[in-house]
């Protein structure tokens, strides 16, 4: 199994020899430290935590830092995996194990979006636009009401206005188009969750 850890950057365009323009995201990305290995007859799971981005030691809590012994990261991430005895505490798993062609899933945290409205939040149309309408394209309609579908209470699911975003998503089905383990850059097809600068799990599919 193949994961990094990475930070987004930026979109940009990547051209085929067929000359079709595909975009892609720039994604920072790694190395990252195995700073634990767990096991099912240790920990009841197998798993590798990997640390990302240096950081001093002295931010670190105590528990942290005993943890940690002499590094020090400003991420803590745990992936699991097959078979914890391929990695050993302290390898660095490089960026070079991706290549161009790979499939691969990627999650992030999206963008916070405050209060939203139904029509950004879910997509609604909205009311018509004729017809005595006059403060209400935006508005969600009927949710239900006394003796219907619900027996006069709303139905729990129910489509409405409310906070959107800052969640955590994750993206199947996307490409590695390009790997630069040089400039510690690998581009993925499409859009990957989150802003510039925000934390992106990349792991194969």
């Amino acid at each position: 199994m193949k994961f990094i850890l990475a930070r987004k950057d930026r979109m940009t365009q990547i051209f085929t020899e067929e000359g079709r323009a595909l975009a892609g995201t720039v994604l920072k990305a790694g190395p990252v430290t195995v700073t634990q290995v767990k096991s099912p007859e240790t920990d009841g799971y197998a798993s590798v935590q990997v640390g990302f981005d240096d950081q001093k030691v002295e931010r670190l809590t105590k528990a942290v830092r005993g943890h940690l012994k002499d590094k020090a990261f400003k991420v803590l991430k745990e992936f699991r995996v097959e078979n914890p005895a391929d990695y050993a505490v302290g390898t660095e798993i490089a960026l070079d194990s991706f290549a161009a062609g790979d499939k691969v899933q990627v999650s992030g945290t999206m963008k916070g979006r405050g209060f939203a409205g139904v029509v950004k939040r879910h997509g609604f149309h909205g009311g018509r636009r004729t017809h005595g309408q006059k403060h209400s394209e935006r508005e969600p309609g009927s949710i239900g009401g006394s003796g219907g579908r619900a027996g006069g209470r709303v139905a729990k699911g129910m489509r409405m206005a409310g906070r959107m975003g800052n969640t955590r998503v994750t993206v199947k089905g996307l490409k590695v188009l390009a790997v630069d383990p040089k400039a510690g850059e690998i581009i993925i097809s499409g859009a990957v969750p989150g802003a510039r600068g925000s934390l992106v799990e990349i792991v194969a599919a």
